[in-house]
């Protein structure tokens, strides 16, 4: 597996991107509303940042409110997500999603739950549109 990006919980996804875009000197190179969510993406060397700000109250809303600010979670690349997920459930590890959803960018995606991961929610992601995502 590969790291894919790291999802960061924000009150104000544009700005945030803002602000990263010129202390980086990056560029956002995808966005989109999702899931009660406006996502934008950042390419940063080897990955992305995944900015995320809730347009409606759930996960990522509570996590703000618990929280606050900050990294939300780590996405690691698979080749095959469902290999990957038997592999996690093998190893003990509670899973979130027990079958890949539909996640941001049109890749698959499933969370591993931070009680069993060392306190770090992990998504595992298999791109599926590798036309849209430049690096995959």
């Amino acid at each position: 597996m590969d790291f894919d990006h790291a999802g960061i919980a924000t009150d104000n996804a544009a700005e945030l991107a803002h602000q990263y875009c010129e202390l980086f000197e990056t560029s956002v190179v995808h966005e989109e509303e999702l899931d009660s969510l406006r996502v934008h993406f950042l390419d940063v060397d080897g990955g992305y940042f995944e900015l995320l700000e809730p347009t409606e109250p759930g996960t990522v809303q509570r996590y703000l409110d618990h929280n606050g600010p900050g990294v939300h979670h780590l996405a690691l690349t698979t080749p095959n997500i469902e290999n990957a997920l038997e592999r996690a459930r093998e190893m003990g590890i509670e899973l979130i999603d027990t079958t890949p959803r539909p996640g941001a960018w049109g890749h698959d995606v499933a969370f591993l739950h931070p009680k069993s991961t060392g306190g770090i929610l992990i998504e595992f992601v298999q791109h599926t549109d590798r036309e849209s995502n430049p690096r995959h």
